[in-house]
């Protein structure tokens, strides 16, 4: 990395610790099964924190934590604040993809296609979630690289 002033030092920005890149759908529907839900729930709580150290600084926003929503929020709200939350992490994780030059398809329309109406065919839920563990994975692995 070429220094303008040399009397100045560059600091590269690396992360305090890396993040998880091991993310995977079979991995989360086996331990979700012999854990009972328990590995699913922390699985997407670690999500929810990851792309708030990935993006926040960048996007300014900042996405609620899993649990909040699952158990108070969604409740509230009848299943609206579900909706929400997905909609928004989805088109979160597509546009801090998109920022780091990274190709991979994935936005709102990938919750509402697969996440919500892609429950008439079983499997679209399914696919919704490897789309998100997979592009949080390529997230994850671009910010421990780069580290912004």
């Amino acid at each position: 990395m070429n220094n303008p002033n040399p009397q100045q030092p560059v600091y590269q920005q690396a992360p305090i610790a890396p993040l998880r890149t091991n993310r995977s759908l079979a991995k989360m529907i086996f331990l979700s099964l012999i854990t009972f839900g328990i590995y699913g729930l922390w699985l997407m709580t670690t999500v929810s924190t990851d792309i708030n150290t990935i993006a926040s600084r960048y996007d300014g926003k900042k996405t609620m934590h899993f649990l909040l929503l699952l158990f108070i929020i969604g409740p509230i709200t009848l299943c609206i604040g579900y909706l929400v939350w997905n909609h928004r992490l989805a088109n979160r994780i597509g546009a801090e993809l998109q920022r780091r030059g990274i190709v991979y398809p994935i936005s709102a329309s990938s919750f509402w296609g697969w996440g919500f109406f892609g429950t008439l065919i079983v499997v679209g839920p399914f696919i919704y979630y490897h789309k998100i563990l997979t592009g949080m994975n390529l997230l994850s692995e671009s910010y421990n690289q780069i580290g912004f």
